[in-house]
């Protein structure tokens, strides 16, 4: 017999930064749920309950709207490991990057991602 996976919770207010996210030109549902591991399913019900549907953005209120910086991510970041630096002929990679901002906002990169990117963006983040 297999293994039963925990059940998770979420908020009202992720229930509702997750509906938000659908809204966003582009994106799907489905998209919106591999971001967040969830099964597109749970999110077509959300978005049936007026508690969690997103309201649309009226014209004053763009300062809620999806906004993109610009990072330069450059080969030269010196990466630190456990108190010493990797040689720059090898860099570490993962294969799955979270990073939760200190709003509560996430970012979740599914793709092959060297650490050197990621602490550009992280820097990208801080300006």
């Amino acid at each position: 017999m297999g293994k039963r996976r925990e059940r998770r919770t979420w908020s009202d207010d992720e229930k509702c930064e997750i509906c938000q996210q659908t809204m966003a030109p582009g994106v799907s549902v489905t998209q919106v749920a591999r971001r967040y591991a969830l099964n597109a399913n749970m999110i077509h019900t959300w978005l049936k309950d007026p508690h969690f549907a997103p309201r649309e953005l009226a014209p004053e209120d763009t300062s809620k709207a999806a906004q993109f910086i610009e990072v330069a991510v450059s080969s030269d970041v010196p990466v630190v490991v456990d108190g010493g630096s990797l040689p720059h002929d090898q860099t570490l990679s993962a294969m799955r990057v979270g990073i939760v901002l200190s709003d509560g906002r996430r970012i979740l990169i599914e793709a092959p991602t060297s650490l050197p990117a990621v602490v550009g963006l992280m820097q990208g983040l801080t300006v």
